[in-house]
This record gives structure tokens, C-alpha cells and sequence, in this order.
């Protein structure tokens, strides 16, 4: 690998945020300049909130802005409408304007959380590929552009591949992606003089072919992604809990956030705060020396310092302080997630109905197997009924494991 020179280059690498660029000496000499680089993020508003598996890649636009450089947040407003054929084995279903206008709203508050917004030659600013492509008419886009894009090497995409490998249906909307994203990349830089584009590694044959237009078009372009994270057990990152863990409060409580990253494996530690925290290596490292039970206090570290970047210094502490008064005093921390109580309800539909379940099904299982209680007493039947005269100064506790807990209030 080229040495780097460039501070953004070399937190990254070392932080193991980098995964490969399509020119990376160019792109070093390009961010050591002394004037402040243009790049971009794009994410397509395929749900009303981002969530974890987008946590790499807007840290690293975060660490690109942190550096001096210039992000731009793309929302997918045409893409979106198209959906993206990476990592799928089926055509996403299409969304009516209703949710798809909600969804672009989530993703934006989603992402203003890791950025500063402003009109600073470093602040971020955010756009819509709508704005472009609504005026863009089919026979001009195809006639302008699609010479440059060849179906043999459209053909060799990972994403066209393997559904074709498996013979899973592909639609041409779904085929036309790529052309889109490309174009994208030519637009922002005109409209904007971005020059770089950010993604995760499954996106690497979509940001290429923006470079490859670009190239064609007598621009100079470059792609820059981040590794695709997996767990100690070679699970995406994120997946392995079983229920997304949103990026925004209204789809998941500040407490349940900390939570997900207090529970993660041990093995996987030192790679998370190395990536998802703003430590100082030096003190990273000291806390990868860590061993056996000692550990535990690494994770509260991790679990305070990432809550803290996406949700807020005070959410973090209110967070912090529920945990610590659950776990470590054996109360009812006041920041556990919270229900109302109204009136006798069987234990499988109240595990559901407070998501510490997934279904009545898994509920069952849970039972079964001993991890349910109630006021941290044991349920071993799937018939037990929840009834106000259980309630200890109006509170029930349910409890799925020693870790997942809420409380049914009267």
C-alpha cells in the first residue's frame, strides 16, 4: 500500500475504516493540497431512520469533515425510487410518495446527528438527487450517457451476478441502477465540485462506475470505501441482534442503544472503539490490554462514548446511569423502556407487545428455557397472566435474559 501522507488517510487506515480507494496515492496528494476536498455519502430513504450498518460510513464523513474537508449528505430521492440490486436476492417493493417523503425525513434527521451543518467552507450541507434527475428525460440520459456504460462489464457486477448465478429475477429498473449512481457522481461534482465518494465495500462496482464516467467525461474522480464489519462470529455487524438497531430515538430508545453496544462479544471490542468512538489510540490501547472481567469496563466505556456521538452527551449519561442503577443496585432504572399497563395481559403477548421478543413463538422458546421473569422471579408457564397486584410502587419488571429489560407501569 502507498504510504499516506494525509491526516484523514492515516486516522483511518490506523482506526481500520479503509478498505480501498481507486486511486489512493492520487486522492493522498489531492488531500494534502492545503484546500479543503469535496466528497459525498449517498443513502437512498429505503426506511424512515438509518441504523447501524450505516454507522461506517458516516464515520467516515464524520472523521473527513474532523480533518477539514467538506461532506455532502446525499439523500437517494430518485435512487431510492429505484432500489439498489447490492446484497439483495429480490426487487425491493415500491413505497408510495407518502412514506417515501417520511423516510426521507428520518434519513435526514438520521444524519444530522454526525455532522455540522452550516454554509462553512467545512460544514456539510445536504442534497436530493431528485432535484436532478426529475428534469432528466429518458431518451437525452440514455443518449448523452449510456454509450459510456458497457453491458459486459454491467454483466460482471457482483450484485447483477449473483442474482443472476442463482437465477433470481433482476428487473431493468433494478439494472439501471448503477447508470444512476454514476451519474450522481458527475452531477455533484458540476453542482458542487465534490471529487470523492464515500461507501461500504458492497457499494464499490457502483462508485467505480461514477469514476469510470467521470474519467470518460474528463474529470478527475475517486472512490474511497470502508470494509464490510462482521462480528467475532462472522455476522454483519448489527445483524446478529435480530431487530435493526436504529440511529434514531423515536425508533429506538437511547437506553436499548447503550445497551447494544454494552452487550457486544468481548472479542470485538477493541475493533469497535477503534471505529465507532473518538478515543485517543493511545488510551484504545490501553484499554485492549484489558483481560478477563475487566473487560466489562471497556464496553461501558464503548457503549457511553458511541451513544454519545449518536445521540447526545446527556442521553449518554441518562443511559449510563438506568444501566448502572439496573444492573449494579438491582432497581428499576428509570431510563429502562417504559409501557403503560392496561389490565390483565398474558406473558407471551406482553414480551411481544415491549419487544423484548420477537414473536409469541420466540417467547415461548425464551420461557422454556428459563430467561423470562417477572419482578425478577422465574415464569416457566406460558399462561401466566400479568396482573396489576403484581406491581411494585406501579411498576412491573420483565426481564428476557439478565440483560433485556422493560417495565409495564400502572
Amino acid at each position: 500500500m502507498h504510504k499516506v501522507k494525509s491526516d484523514f488517510l492515516n486516522i483511518i487506515i490506523e482506526r481500520g475504516l479503509f478498505n480501498q480507494a481507486s486511486d489512493l496515492e492520487g486522492l493522498d496528494k489531492k488531500l494534502c493540497s492545503g484546500t479543503s476536498v469535496i466528497g459525498y455519502l449517498g443513502c437512498d430513504p429505503t426506511a424512515d431512520s438509518l441504523h447501524i450498518g450505516n454507522l461506517v460510513s458516516l464515520t467516515l464523513l464524520r472523521l473527513f469533515q474532523k480533518t477539514g474537508n467538506k461532506p455532502i449528505a446525499l439523500i437517494g430521492g430518485a435512487t431510492g425510487r429505484i432500489g439498489d440490486p447490492s446484497g439483495r436476492s429480490s426487487e425491493r417493493p415500491m413505497m408510495t410518495e407518502e412514506v417515501f417523503q417520511k423516510n426521507m425525513q428520518g434519513i435526514k434527521k438520521s444524519m444530522e446527528k454526525f455532522f455540522t451543518f452550516g454554509n462553512g467552507s467545512t460544514d456539510a450541507i445536504m442534497v436530493n438527487n431528485y432535484d436532478w434527475f426529475k428534469d432528466i428525460s429518458y431518451i437525452d440520459f440514455l443518449t448523452k450517457y449510456g454509450r459510456y456504460f458497457s453491458v459486459n462489464e454491467m454483466l460482471k457486477r457482483e450484485s447483477v451476478k449473483l442474482r443472476l448465478d442463482r437465477e433470481q429475477p433482476l428487473s431493468f429498473l433494478e439494472f439501471n441502477y448503477s447508470l444512476f449512481q454514476a451519474y450522481d457522481f458527475v452531477e455533484i461534482n458540476k453542482r458542487y465540485g465534490a471529487v470523492l465518494q464515500f461507501g461500504g465495500a458492497d457499494q464499490w462496482g457502483n462508485i467505480v462506475s461514477g469514476v469510470d464516467l467521470g474519467r470518460r467525461l474528463g474529470l478527475e474522480l475517486f472512490a474511497l470505501t470502508s470494509p464490510l464489519l462482521t462480528d467475532a462470529n462472522g455476522v454483519k455487524f448489527g445483524k446478529s441482534m435480530g431487530n435493526a438497531v436504529w440511529l434514531n430515538e423515536d425508533k429506538l430508545g437511547s437506553y436499548e442503544y447503550y445497551q447494544f453496544w454494552r452487550n457486544v462479544d468481548d472479542r470485538d471490542v477493541s475493533k469497535l472503539l477503534r471505529i465507532f468512538t473518538e478515543l485517543p489510540i493511545s488510551e484504545i490501547e490501553k484499554l485492549e490490554r484489558l483481560q478477563g472481567a475487566e473487560i466489562n469496563e471497556a464496553k461501558k466505556i464503548l457503549a457511553f462514548e458511541a451513544t454519545k456521538i449518536c445521540r447526545g452527551e446527556a442521553e449518554a449519561l441518562s443511559a449510563e446511569k438506568t444501566a448502572k442503577e439496573t444492573f449494579e443496585n438491582g432497581g428499576m432504572g428509570a431510563g429502562l423502556p417504559t409501557f403503560d399497563f392496561t389490565g390483565d395481559v398474558n406473558i407471551l403477548d406482553a414480551l411481544v407487545s415491549v419487544s423484548l421478543c420477537k414473536s409469541k413463538s420466540d417467547a415461548r422458546r425464551m420461557i422454556t428455557s428459563g430467561a423470562v421473569s417477572v419482578n425478577d422471579e422465574k415464569i416457566s408457564d406460558d399462561k401466566f397472566v400479568i396482573t396489576k397486584d403484581l406491581s411494585k410502587d406501579g411498576k412491573i419488571l420483565l426481564s428476557v435474559g439478565k440483560k433485556n429489560k422493560a417495565i409495564l407501569k400502572i
